[in-house]
């Protein structure tokens, strides 16, 4: 029966994970210092989720501050690409990012693109955060227009209009993505 057990667990890690060929990762867990034992979190017990429309505050309180500060702190971005970004033109300008606070790409990559439109100065209130279950589904509106198969994605719209996407993982970095899909006619 504990084989049984442990198979269907492999398959369904497998099956819902982030990234298809990826089972565990060093970022898995993250300690509360809120609590004295310092216990692990387990990202993947749904009562850590962040679902539907969250904030950017709500990265930054216990049990998430850890991997979001971490994050943001330890990335070292590209400022010529940056420095390409602050002449792009923010005015109708917005961006939807759709995670899942259980990934650990969605944990890794996040933090390092709020720390380059910090950088950048993109207005807060042009950014919409999504959070997702493991299925990849989030309990909003018309969410299943966006298409989302893999977190995180970064979805960048000019009036309204959408001009490209990261998903899960930049084809170069970040912050040259970002520039190749922002100045693309």
């Amino acid at each position: 029966m504990k084989k049984i057990s442990l198979v269907i667990f492999i398959f369904l890690t497998i099956l819902y994970g982030c990234k298809s060929n990826k089972i565990l990762s060093d970022n898995q867990t993250a300690f509360d210092k809120t609590e004295t034992s310092m216990t692990p979190t387990d990202f993947h017990e749904a009562s850590t989720w962040l679902l539907g429309y969250f904030t950017r505050r709500m990265m930054t309180r216990p049990p998430h501050s850890e991997w979001f500060q971490k994050g943001y702190d330890e990335y070292k971005f590209n400022e010529e690409a940056v420095n390409k970004l602050t002449e792009v033109r923010k005015e109708g300008l917005t961006i939807k990012i759709v995670m899942g606070s259980w990934c650990p790409d969605s944990r890794r990559e996040v933090p390092r693109f709020i720390k380059i439109l910090d950088y950048w100065k993109f207005p807060a209130e042009n950014l919409i955060f999504i959070g997702v279950d493991e299925s990849k589904y989030s309990p909003i509106g018309d969410y299943n227009k966006l298409e989302i198969v893999r977190v995180p994605t970064f979805i960048f719209y000019k009036n309204n209009v959408e001009a490209g996407r990261i998903i899960e993982v930049p084809v170069t970095s970040l912050e040259q993505d970002m520039v190749n899909i922002l100045t693309r006619e």
